[in-house]
């Protein structure tokens, strides 16, 4: 499981919320964030040896997943609180990243490193 970047819970959908008129983002919409975000990595790591924050190695994830001390808090409770190995914590920092990239924004944030945290915490059941 710790090789795994992503865990979520999908819960079933009831019967009410399907025939109503709310069918939440359009798959387009989530398309062209995603389509940007993955521009903004591309250009990122232009002679890096990279092209995605998923494949980026610890020395490039240091360079890129910066984080204030607001946003690393999380992260450092995270790590004494649930134990996570120095893969757990790269993956969080590369997944952070990734969060803040389909937000357009250039540094990660506390609320992409918690909910990056969030993610990984599912595997453990603590969620």
């Amino acid at each position: 499981m710790d090789r795994i970047d992503l865990h979520i819970e999908v819960p079933g959908v009831r019967h009410e919320e399907l025939m109503g008129e709310d069918c939440g983002e359009r798959s387009a919409t989530v398309r062209s964030r995603v389509m940007k975000a993955r521009r903004i990595q591309l250009e990122r790591f232009k002679g890096e040896g990279s092209y995605t924050n998923a494949r980026m190695n610890p020395a490039i994830t240091k360079r890129y997943c910066t984080a204030g001390t607001q946003a690393q808090r999380p992260l450092e409770q995270a790590m004494a609180r649930l134990s996570l190995s120095a893969r757990a914590y790269h993956r969080i920092l590369r997944v952070a990243r990734t969060i803040s990239d389909l937000e357009d924004c250039t540094q990660i944030e506390s609320h992409h490193m918690a909910e990056a945290i969030q993610y990984k915490s599912l595997d453990r059941g603590l969620a």
